[in-house]
């Protein structure tokens, strides 16, 4: 099964989008030609293979971090991993001025 986060745009440059995976410091790049509107810097994006599927608002954004992070924390730890995947998916901040 596949998961898509919501990302946030940090960079744009021909028709590539750099995001940051919530509130990490991880970041992802994706192809923006599969969008049917223009994004623009601090707009979030579900990413699914490298392509940005769909712009999202933040509220929509924040949400569906909350939720992956409650399923996340939810789930026990693989005996071999050290950390849970609960630090992996952090809340979105609203940095737009």
């Amino acid at each position: 099964m596949c998961l898509a986060i919501p990302a946030e745009i940090l960079h744009l440059h021909d028709g590539v989008a750099t995001c940051r995976l919530g509130d990490s410091q991880s970041t992802i790049r994706a192809s923006t030609m599969l969008l049917t509107e223009d994004p623009a810097i601090g707009d979030f994006l579900i990413i699914h293979a490298g392509f940005a599927l769909r712009v999202m608002d933040f509220a929509e954004a924040r949400e569906s971090l909350r939720m992956l992070r409650e399923d996340a924390c939810a789930a026990p730890a693989p005996p071999a991993a050290p950390e849970t995947a609960c630090g992996a998916v952090a809340d979105a901040k609203d940095d737009r001025q």
